[in-house]
């Protein structure tokens, strides 16, 4: 918690350096990569860094840390750092990266509010930061003591490159060496890292689409503009070695037996499509409710794997919005207002952020409690964050 000390400097400044944070971490990530351009190779994304994203996920995470800090003394904003310390393992991140850190932005932080700061301000914010540092590095020591191998990244060969409805493909992998594989768990990342043409090393995460445990296949839907999926579409052949981290991610399916409500839209299909397939492969005999929006049929990527999956299951329904609709399908973008929501139901969400606010709402306004809603952001979690 924070001190005595600090608590009202914190109070009293949250409006002035929440109203600021925004124009502090871009003038903080200059700072950083001018100081360590190796940044940009093999961690940070340059696509979140000339978006705005990953400017925006930051300065909304440490608002949002100190805002608890304010308003629930004593306790931490558990949700907030579970996400972050998932995509931070993914990546590898280190304890001494967080001193590095502290610098930069601390400098960013003194030149933006040159005028107001002075010791006082600046040493109850270096307290926010490392107790929000501090509580990071414990999460993720334990991520990686969780791990089945020391390492933080290892080869994978691309067993086989398969079309997965239009624009989307699928690739499945093996080991490529004896690392000790990590087992998965139904709805997790895995980070995959990609040499540009440029020589520069770029990281993403991709849900695992399939199987859940020592497998490995993810799904992508190809971003014409994008740095990353043109690489793994276009040039990434059969055959080829991918270096790929250990699976993370905290949105998994949660053990019970009460129902489990499936939405997903577009490619946010792949891990809602990864827990159907553990139900199904379980034999569950849990209320399975997938719900599933598209623009056409073809473009869903992972039709046949999820409709094989609901077949497989005696308590499983599908539901389907195509804005091109056929048959058996509704038309439009997807309602919670036409689904006959189960009692006691947990959601899964993922999607195109608007589709995910707005299901979510629905679901709140249908009396699915908040904390049996779990959703996955592709990218910077810049809504976590604000």
């Amino acid at each position: 918690m924070l001190s005595d000390k600090s608590f009202p400097v914190i109070e009293a400044t949250l409006p002035l350096v929440g109203a600021r944070i925004g124009d502090i971490t871009p003038k903080f990530y200059s700072r950083l990569f001018a100081a360590h351009p190796e940044l940009l190779d093999g961690l940070f994304s340059r696509s979140n860094q000339r978006s705005g994203n990953q400017q925006q996920a930051l300065a909304g995470s440490i608002a949002a840390f100190a805002s608890h800090l304010v308003s629930n003394p004593g306790t931490l904003p558990e949700t907030v750092l579970s996400r972050i310390a998932h995509r931070h393992a993914s990546l590898g991140i280190t304890e001494p990266q967080y001193q590095v850190v502290y610098e930069h932005l601390f400098a960013a932080i003194a030149e933006d509010l040159a005028e107001v700061i002075t010791p006082e301000i600046a040493e109850a914010w270096t307290e926010v930061y490392w107790l929000m540092a501090d509580a990071l590095i414990k999460l993720e020591k334990g991520l990686y003591a969780a791990q089945a191998n020391g390492k933080m990244w290892s080869p994978w060969k691309v067993a086989s490159k398969t079309p997965a409805g239009t624009g989307s493909m699928t690739f499945t992998l093996e080991p490529a060496d004896d690392t000790p594989i990590t087992a998965a768990l139904p709805g997790q990342y895995i980070s995959v890292k990609v040499t540009l043409p440029d020589g520069l090393r770029q990281v993403r995460q991709y849900s695992l689409s399939g199987h859940a445990g020592t497998s490995r296949s993810f799904t992508t839907k190809i971003d014409d503009g994008g740095e990353v999926s043109p690489v793994l579409h276009n040039t990434v052949e059969v055959g080829d070695v991918l270096e790929i981290s250990n699976p993370y991610g905290e949105i998994t399916l949660k053990e019970g037996s009460g129902p489990v409500v499936l939405a997903s839209a577009g490619i946010g299909c792949t891990p809602t499509a990864s827990i159907l397939r553990s139900l199904a492969d379980s034999g569950s005999d849990r209320q399975v409710l997938v719900l599933h929006a598209e623009s056409n049929l073809d473009s869903w990527a992972l039709r046949g794997q999820m409709t094989d999956d609901v077949d497989r299951l005696d308590g499983a329904e599908l539901q389907l919005w195509l804005e091109e609709p056929q048959a058996g399908s509704k038309a439009g973008f997807m309602s919670l207002r036409e689904v006959d929501l189960p009692a006691d139901t947990s959601l899964y969400l993922c999607g195109p952020l608007p589709f995910m606010k707005h299901i979510r709402n629905e679901a709140i306004n249908a009396g699915i409690p908040a904390t049996r809603i779990h959703y996955e952001v592709f990218g910077p979690d810049i809504w976590l964050a604000n």
